[in-house]
C-alpha cells in the first residue's frame, strides 16, 4: 500500500529553520515526480517546490528561491524541504505528494496522485 508520510513540523520562531521529511513506501521513487504543497488557513493549497531527474528543482513562488530547498534519496525513498528564514507567512500545513505516473514537475494539486497527512508549520514569535 502506498503511503506518503511527512514528519519535521512545528512551531518555529521568525528567521529559524527547520527541514520536513517525506517517506514514501509501497512505491520505488526512482524518477518520479514528487513535489511540497503548503496550504495556510482560509487559502488554498499551493505548490511550494517539486523535484524530479527531468525537471530539477521547481520553485513555485520567487519568495521561496534562496530560503528553501528540496531534496531526494531515492535509496532510502525519502524527500526533504528544508526552509531557512522562516517568515510568519510560512505558517501552514505542508503536504508531499507524488505523481505516480509522471516524471516531470507540476504546481497543479489535481496533477498529483498521492498525497501525504500534512505536517504543521507555524512560524511565530
Amino acid at each position: 500500500q502506498l503511503q506518503l508520510v511527512e514528519s519535521g513540523g512545528g512551531l518555529v520562531q521568525p528567521g529559524g529553520s527547520l527541514r520536513l521529511s517525506c517517506a514514501v513506501s509501497g512505491f520505488t521513487l526512482d524518477y518520479y515526480a514528487i513535489g511540497w504543497f503548503r496550504q495556510a488557513p482560509g487559502k488554498e493549497r499551493e505548490g511550494v517546490l517539486c523535484i524530479s531527474n527531468s525537471d530539477g528543482a521547481t520553485y513555485y513562488a520567487d519568495s521561496l528561491k534562496g530560503r528553501f530547498t528540496i531534496s531526494r534519496d531515492n535509496t532510502k525513498n525519502m524527500v526533504y524541504l528544508q526552509m531557512n528564514s522562516l517568515k510568519p507567512e510560512d505558517t501552514a500545513v505542508y503536504y508531499c505528494a507524488l505523481r505516480g505516473v509522471s516524471y516531470f514537475c507540476s504546481g497543479y494539486t489535481e496533477e498529483y496522485d498521492y498525497w501525504g497527512q500534512g505536517t504543521q508549520v507555524t512560524v511565530s514569535s
